[in-house]
């Protein structure tokens, strides 16, 4: 097999468009990447075909291409530039599918009974679960190997699915005698406020699919809801803790503050020296300000762009001819090596 297309580095990554995007998908995800479009060459996908997993009915046509164009108009609001950056929905790279059966014979079940988010997502319920939920981790894999993509910006909760792919990559490159040919992909560390933590508990993780919506902030909230939901936001009756020991055992506290600190790029202990020792409703009030400051321009942006769906569109079929170029030529390499006639 040749070296077609080989990167030094290339990022992949993506988005579900299931319910709106809040602000810890943003400080998680998209304020990351767009500081690594500055670095090195990337690709962002909405991953759609991802969408069909969901189990609450959200598969209708509509609704699915509605998410995908907000999704997509919530990356360009935050920053990414498509005229550099390749943007497009994963189903319009018909090569993801096609990679994807061929990894589904190359891992093993025993791999896909281990990955934790399965089994947190099904709890008791797994004969109720879809095919298609079970080997999601096998279709992430073809996602980011179809590109040979080498760096992927992952949170805590897909490290297992990012350690699957180069598994996958490592068994295809044995069974079919193609040494090196998929780059074991590695994961990008990304910044402070990496998992934000929902405003009505701080032990649990900002989410989409919490009943709440005060439990978050979505990424099309108006500048009067956000700082409505900041000041209503869960905390202690003590006062900003001023260091780390006084932080200890008070998850709402720690959230408001890293959520601060990622907001205004600073840490924690800049935080804590500026606001240590004051009641919350201060510290509220400017964290409000700055969320605002923030937040509400890409959600006007964003109405701005969900107003001629045409453009995103043009933009997403745009990005998927260039993913294409890429994606394509390492398919026929695919395929030659596991033996099908092209």
């Amino acid at each position: 097999m040749t070296n077609t297309l080989r990167h030094s580095k290339l990022v992949l990554s993506g988005m579900q468009p299931t319910n709106t995007l809040h602000l810890g998908n943003y400080l998680g995800a998209l304020k990351n990447w767009v500081r690594i479009q500055d670095e090195m060459p990337c690709l962002f996908c909405v991953v759609d075909m991802h969408a069909l997993t969901q189990d609450s009915g959200y598969a209708k046509a509509a609704d699915v291409r509605h998410a995908t164009r907000e999704v997509a108009a919530a990356y360009i609001a935050a920053g990414v530039d498509p005229a550099r950056t390749p943007l497009f929905a994963q189903s319009m790279v018909k090569e993801h599918g096609e990679l994807a059966w061929i990894f589904s014979c190359v891992a093993r079940l025993g791999w896909l009974d281990r990955m934790t988010q399965f089994k947190e997502k099904t709890g008791k319920h797994k004969e109720r679960a879809s095919v298609g939920l079970y080997t999601y981790p096998v279709l992430m894999a073809a996602d980011i190997l179809v590109y040979r993509a080498t760096h992927v910006p992952v949170g805590e909760d897909q490290k297992q699915h990012l350690e699957l792919a180069r598994d996958i990559a490592q068994k295809f490159n044995n069974d079919f005698g193609v040494p090196d040919f998929f780059p074991p992909p590695e994961p990008v560390i990304i910044g402070p406020a990496t998992r934000v933590m929902s405003l009505r508990d701080g032990a649990k993780k900002m989410s989409k699919t919490d009943e709440s919506d005060n439990s978050r902030i979505n990424l099309t909230d108006s500048a009067d809801t956000i700082a409505q939901k900041i000041r209503k936001a869960k905390t202690d009756p003590g006062a900003i803790p001023a260091n780390k020991d006084e932080m200890i055992g008070r998850p709402e506290a720690e959230n408001l503050i890293n959520i601060y600190a990622a907001l205004s790029d600073t840490t924690q202990e800049k935080v804590m020296r500026e606001f240590g020792g004051k009641q919350f409703s201060d510290f509220k009030n400017a964290l409000a300000d700055l969320t605002v400051a923030k937040v509400a321009p890409i959600a006007d942006e964003m109405r701005r762009l969900l107003a001629n769906t045409a453009e995103i569109d043009r933009i997403l079929k745009e990005g998927a001819a260039k993913a294409r170029a890429i994606a394509a030529p390492i398919m026929e390499e695919v395929k030659r090596a596991v033996g099908f006639v092209v």
